[in-house]
């Protein structure tokens, strides 16, 4: 069905995007359904009409740029695309840098629809003398390309909207450029029948009077390097369009088939390509002390701008299914960084100054490993990863494992309860309340209890490290406790995986998420498992109104709204879910991924994928545009109903 469709779609699109460039016609309508984007309209809701104050906002962006723009509040109507937005420094470089009117016509705008179809935005407006229509894509990093057409013989005015007070603008042949004394460069780039007027502060444009169609290139840049490549580089675009086009409307349908199932119902598919989409826009190309491509948690939130260890694995295990290079270039960026010890520090940033070396993250990226390796049999990288692999798992066993008998501990390199709770990812758990720091050498410190979810992850690691091995012709030679971990942290008393205690081993009593790690990773026994269903399905405990919250929700000190007290992350809720799959409760699983999709709020409709949600009413919590939930929601999307 796809390969038919995927054909006609080319077909359509040549045949649409090879019109005479240069003949002020309109070429720009609507793609036919078989551009799977446009069965996904409104797939997010990002209008705003900013003022300079906004700095936590999410927005369109594609491609890895480092630059976004919102669509107007109809109330706060403005008729153009507003930014561009820098991502990384957090301002706005222009209210709207392109406005657009008819020319030589002062006239009211009404907007007569928006929307934000996976890869492009779109408005169409409407006043006295006709409607403009408008379209952006992003060609690649550093590009978008405005597509303007009307119905009407008027031919176009541009004119911007409110600068940053501290950008100074300068004209150049077709080309307006402002720079930020932060460094970044914006650059719009018109076409050659345009004519420009620029004073330093504003510019205004106008096309031929009867043009009904024209582009514009908008360009965000770090350097003057940068930016003598780039001029050249969109001067060739407008010259010839319809091949960056093609290649946006190409590689979206190619997302999209690849993620798509034809026997879910449509909200499921919405939730889906909505991952897709949020995963997109959190994409950055290399910049600076990022030496890889990767994938932020959230572009939306100002601390997320950055690349943190476990969040890759997440996002490189569900980034495989339909941007392979990029899931390989994710796990990349965070070994670029790899200590001479082995270790992988916490987070990275553009600026190594503020990178994280304190702590770690739990280790899943033999997981992430493995999972590209799943899709697309792509051992040379594997080989490529095995030695940095094995070093990373070496290494907890070295600085982390206080009593040396086999079972790890989170810790930090600086001796912090902090930076040991961040080591988790848990930061707040209840289990750590009582948590104490033990001294393993000069730059190892842990924790003094032994986590049942990091020795399980490490197991799991230990089984696709030996896989590796034998995949790439490698000696897997690290420590092996596989088969001792479900039993040593499985409390039959209450049939549940607990932390133990250094050094009595007594087990700390707090069932909470943590404990669904060994069923994901399958190790426990099918024994331990029929024993902690009586949990997994107990209403006052874990089969709450959103499932698997991270906290027991009749433990005293659950908090719904307490970070890892209790809400629901959806990373845990699929570890406990595919848990319950994998051992032979498929019902099961599937009645519970349906009250994620069907109770989370705004997951089928048009709002952002969140952080976390609320256990009882599925409300949005923090952080918007998030990408760990949107990669563990196009996991149980495809594991639905199999």
């Amino acid at each position: 069905m796809f390969t038919l469709k995927k054909t006609i779609f080319k077909i359509w699109l040549f045949a649409s995007l090879t019109t005479g460039f240069y003949a002020c016609t309109p070429t720009m309508e609507k793609l036919q359904t078989d551009a799977l984007r446009y069965n996904f309209g409104n797939i997010l809701n990002i209008s705003l009409t900013p003022d300079s104050t906004i700095r936590r906002v999410g927005c369109f962006t594609d491609a890895g740029s480092w630059m976004g723009f919102t669509l107007p509040q109809a109330e706060k109507w403005i008729n153009g695309f507003c930014g561009p937005f820098s991502i990384d420094n957090r301002i706005w470089f222009a209210l709207s840098a392109i406005e657009v009117h008819f020319a030589d016509k002062t006239e009211a705008w009404v907007p007569d629809s928006v929307s934000y179809f996976p890869g492009e935005i779109y408005m169409k407006s409407s006043s006295a003398s006709g409607s403009i229509e408008q379209r952006m894509n992003f060609v690649n990093n550093t590009t978008a390309l405005l597509q303007v057409s009307s119905d009407a013989d008027y031919g176009f005015s541009f004119n911007d909207k409110e600068w940053n007070s501290q950008v100074t603008l300068k004209q150049e042949n077709q080309n307006i450029t402002a720079y930020h004394p932060n460094g970044e460069i914006v650059q719009l780039t018109f076409m050659p029948d345009v004519t420009l007027n620029c004073d330093g502060k504003h510019y205004t444009a106008h096309t031929q009077p009867d043009c009904r169609q024209t582009y514009v290139a908008l360009s965000f840049y770090f350097t003057d390097e940068e930016l003598a490549s780039g001029t050249q580089r969109s001067i060739a675009l407008l010259q010839n369009p319809q091949p960056a086009l093609t290649a946006n409307a190409e590689r979206w349908q190619e997302y999209l088939q690849k993620i798509l199932r034809n026997d879910l119902k449509h909200e499921y598919d919405r939730i889906a390509v909505k991952s897709v989409v949020t995963l997109i826009s959190n994409w950055r190309t290399h910049r600076e002390g990022l030496l890889h491509e990767g994938v932020i948690p959230s572009h939306a939130v100002p601390y997320f701008i950055g690349f943190w260890a476990w969040d890759s694995w997440r996002f490189s295990a569900a980034l495989v299914r339909f941007a392979p290079e990029l899931a390989k270039n994710n796990i990349r960026a965070m070994f670029d960084y790899q200590l001479p010890d082995g270790m992988i520090i916490d987070c990275i940033y553009t600026d190594p100054a503020e990178n994280n070396a304190r702590d770690s993250k739990p280790p899943l990226v033999c997981w992430a490993v493995d999972e590209i390796f799943a899709h697309n049999q792509d051992t040379a990288f594997v080989k490529e990863m095995y030695p940095q692999l094995l070093a990373y798992y070496k290494w907890w066993y070295k600085k982390r494992d206080h009593n040396r008998n086999g079972m790890c501990e989170f810790g930090a390199t600086d001796g912090t309860l902090e930076a040991a709770r961040w080591e988790s990812g848990m930061d707040n758990a209840i289990r750590f309340d009582q948590a104490t720091m033990l001294k393993n050498g000069p730059d190892a410190w842990s924790l003094n209890q032994e986590s049942i979810d990091l020795n399980a992850y490490l197991a799991f690691e230990c089984r696709l490290l030996k896989k590796f091995a034998k995949l790439t012709g490698n000696t897997f030679d690290g420590p092996d406790y596989i088969n001792k971990v479900a039993d040593y942290f499985f409390d039959d008393k209450i049939g549940w995986f607990c932390d133990r205690r250094i050094p009595n081993e007594s087990f700390i009593e707090e069932p909470a998420c943590e404990g669904y790690t060994p069923f994901w990773v399958q190790i426990a026994s099918k024994e331990q498992m029929e024993k902690a269903l009586a949990l997994f399905t107990d209403t006052t405990k874990f089969s709450t109104y959103i499932p698997f919250p991270t906290a027991a929700a009749d433990n005293p000190q659950c908090d719904p709204n307490g970070y890892w007290r209790g809400p629901i992350w959806l990373d845990q809720t699929y570890q406990a879910i595919k848990g319950l799959r994998n051992y032979g409760y498929k019902d099961l699983a599937d009645r519970y991924t349906q009250q994620v999709f069907d109770r989370c709020q705004g997951l089928t409709g048009d709002a952002p994928i969140h952080e976390n949600y609320g256990t009882h009413n599925g409300e949005r919590l923090q952080a918007p545009h998030f990408s760990w939930s949107a990669s563990h929601l196009l996991m149980m999307y495809e594991d639905l109903g199999k």
